[in-house]
């Protein structure tokens, strides 16, 4: 099941193809791996990561499934992808997130010397791109990641609204 764009997205990497993907395709598979968290009460947000075009690795996050603070879609992702290619080194992928990703999350593309990094919507409260802290650019750290973002926010904003909707309504 493939989510469409939102209507009218005229995000500058809306065209741009991320080899065999267009990013809004490539954004397209990280929005139905975010809907599959549904299934099990986690939070939608979903990754995938490419190389070279192709998609590697793609997960959701499982931190209720599984009971494990860390099984954020972005670490999961990107432990796949470096099983993948047999290397952790994985600055020639490019990872799409639904969601900007935490202080973790952020910390692990660094450490993963992951090549670029593309998320839907912000996260005003817990973003560590561009939110509140500004981890994956600048001098700070020994590895910078290139970022984009904007693609898929609607959906990806909606999507993170509605499943908190529900969740603070009484039962």
């Amino acid at each position: 099941m493939s989510v469409p764009p939102p209507d009218g997205d005229s995000s500058p990497l809306s065209s741009e193809r991320a080899g065999n993907l267009s990013a809004i395709e490539a954004m397209d598979l990280a929005l139905v791996e975010a809907q599959a968290a549904l299934a099990h009460d986690d939070v939608p947000v979903g990754a995938v990561v490419l190389h070279q075009g192709e998609v590697i690795a793609a997960r959701h996050n499982e931190r209720e499934l599984n009971n494990d603070p860390i099984a954020h879609a972005e670490v999961l992702a990107l432990q796949d992808a470096a099983a993948h290619l047999g290397q952790w080194r994985l600055d020639e992928c490019t990872m799409y997130v639904t969601l900007e990703p935490c202080a973790m999350c952020a910390g692990a593309a660094v450490n993963a010397r992951l090549g670029r990094i593309v998320f839907g919507a912000d996260d005003p409260k817990a973003g560590a791109v561009i939110s509140q802290y500004q981890l994956l650019v600048g001098d700070r750290l020994n590895h910078r990641v290139e970022v984009s973002s904007g693609i898929g926010a609607e959906l990806s904003a909606e999507m993170l609204r509605s499943f908190f909707r529900k969740r603070r309504r009484p039962s």
